[in-house]
């Protein structure tokens, strides 16, 4: 349940467990980051040992945002920032499934915190069916850091396990939720349904007030 303050509706009070400290401390950081870093090669350099150490351990992501669809894949917003220079979003990915993904020009920190992913990119074409790179296997800890070459650039993620869930980490520069993102069984077909968020009203993203 979310109360709402009387006196200032914009302070919210999330009835939900705290936030775990491992993840508070995580976006604080990331927040000063993106405040005082000189240049985005920064940003992704200290963002990327970050994320490395928040991966130290795997228990600090709260079940809310951790929640499988059955049906396929589906994404939680975790954070949202004022001002839309960052968004820290989980990409849920059940036994063998996939999602599609159009990335814009943005840099973006991404790690797996559980399972094994396959990450591979497309050609971009409305079928997305063309391979354009080759598929890599990224396991349970691994981080990576780089900014889209180009926007619209298109690729693939695909849970590596037939039989358990996989979970991806992202902190991007930008809110995400704007962009054109789609969910498929298998092969990300360009008439799959939109991924949106899967949060509930009851479990918004966390922000300046409640983390």
């Amino acid at each position: 349940m979310i109360e709402i303050n009387s006196a200032d509706p914009n302070l919210r009070v999330i009835g939900r467990d705290p936030v775990p400290p491992a993840l508070r401390r995580f976006i604080w950081d990331i927040q000063s980051m993106v405040e005082l870093a000189e240049s985005e090669r920064e940003i992704l350099l200290i963002g990327r040992d970050l994320m490395a150490r928040l991966f130290t351990t795997d228990d600090w992501l709260p079940t809310v945002f951790a929640v499988p669809n059955p049906a396929g894949g589906q994404q939680f917003q975790i954070y949202r920032d004022g001002l839309d220079r960052f968004s820290v979003v989980s990409t849920i990915l059940s036994g063998g499934a996939c999602v599609t993904i159009s990335q814009p020009s943005v840099w973006e920190i991404a790690g797996v915190l559980r399972g094994a992913i396959n990450r591979q990119q497309l050609d971009g074409s409305p079928t997305n069916s063309a391979q354009a790179g080759a598929s890599r296997l990224l396991q349970a800890s691994a981080v990576e850091a780089a900014r889209s070459t180009a926007s619209g650039e298109v690729f693939e993620l695909r849970n590596a396990l037939d039989d358990q869930t996989s979970i991806i980490f992202h902190v991007c520069g930008g809110d995400i939720g704007r962009i054109s993102r789609r969910s498929g069984a298998s092969g990300g077909s360009g008439d799959a349904p939109p991924l949106g968020y899967a949060n509930s009203d009851n479990d918004p993203p966390y922000d300046i007030f409640s983390i």
